[in-house]
């Protein structure tokens, strides 16, 4: 019998075939350290980091021979990007001390192709630094997450699960097509999304139910394409049987491998227990929404989890 490699391992694959660069500004992790030495050994990236060190065993930024030039070019960039608050060249420099910063610019500027962060900084800093130093994506005005749940024979995707406490309809509708979009980059399936409630098709009514159907309406008018249906009981979304009692003529239900949670709460408790009591490998958080891959890490992850950050980060750069 063929076993079917996991996404982990086509990820790394994939890596490995067009290695990027990343970048790392959190070098005096141990974890992070230990990270560069396994994506080296596997050949799943190039590694940089901005400062030299004892311990490194990868591109230096600042030993680079154009490292002046790539500074003043990430200068001009970020106090262009802040023209708003009239922050001078001058001013842009100093801010760019701050290693998270500087490392969002030097990727926005092209010096590397994704980055990798929050190992020991917050998610909250990881964002800022990303927001401001990376930049939205064209056409994107909300900064989401998923987090990639896998088990031995299937992968789902779930959102939003870190960012968005309380998203509007216009957010979750956003969320849902960013996170079907970050399913079939990362596994190559086509995303069948379920907009998640405590309701399926009107079997309850609630102001939050209403939100989740706002928000199937406004997706299926900005991307018609995609399969979608809601809102969806969690059972009735994933149970072939349940969906033929509870939503016999949904597109989806029984079938989604996307489940976009209403709120933080129910996304962040519920990618948990799929992790903690269902087993599930929940890699992530994934943002979603910057211009470049800019990827968070948990400040309680470990080395192992920073080579999978890198190996999703070099992917989502093709």
């Amino acid at each position: 019998m063929t076993v079917k490699p996991s996404v982990l391992a086509t990820l790394r694959q994939q890596a490995q075939e067009n290695r990027k660069r990343v970048i790392f500004p959190e070098q005096s992790d141990p974890r992070v350290i230990e990270a560069i030495a396994k994506l080296a050994e596997l050949n799943l990236c190039t590694p940089v980091v901005l400062n030299p060190g004892s311990e490194i065993c990868c591109e230096v930024f600042f030993e680079h021979p154009d490292a002046q030039q790539w500074l003043e070019r990430a200068a001009d960039l970020y106090a262009e990007s802040q023209r708003k608050k009239n922050l001078s060249v001058a001013d842009a420099r100093e801010a760019l001390k701050d290693p998270l910063l500087l490392a969002a610019v030097l990727l926005k500027a092209g010096y590397v192709d994704a980055g990798i962060a929050g190992s020991l900084a917050t998610t909250a800093d990881v964002l800022r630094a990303g927001i401001r130093g990376v930049g939205l994506a064209p056409g994107t005005n909300l900064v989401s997450s998923v987090f990639l749940m896998e088990w031995p024979d299937k992968a789902f995707t779930f959102g939003d699960c870190a960012v968005n406490p309380a998203p509007s309809s216009q957010q979750l509708a956003e969320i849902a097509i960013a996170s079907a979009d970050t399913h079939f980059k990362l596994t190559g399936e086509i995303p069948k999304v379920a907009m998640l409630s405590f309701s399926t098709l009107g079997s309850a009514q609630h102001d939050s139910v209403d939100k989740v159907r706002d928000s199937v309406a406004i997706v299926r008018n900005l991307n018609p394409s995609l399969a979608i249906d809601g809102e969806l009981q969690f059972d009735a979304a994933l149970v072939p049987d349940v969906a033929a009692k509870k939503a016999k003529n949904s597109p989806v239900a029984g079938s989604c491998n996307v489940f976009i949670f209403p709120d933080l709460n129910a996304g962040n408790i519920g990618y948990k227990i799929a992790e903690r009591l269902g087993g599930a490998n929940a890699i992530g958080p994934i943002l979603q929404g910057m211009a470049k891959p800019w990827l968070d890490l948990s400040r309680g992850c470990k080395a192992e989890d920073v080579v999978d950050a890198a190996a999703i980060g070099a992917v989502l750069a093709d």
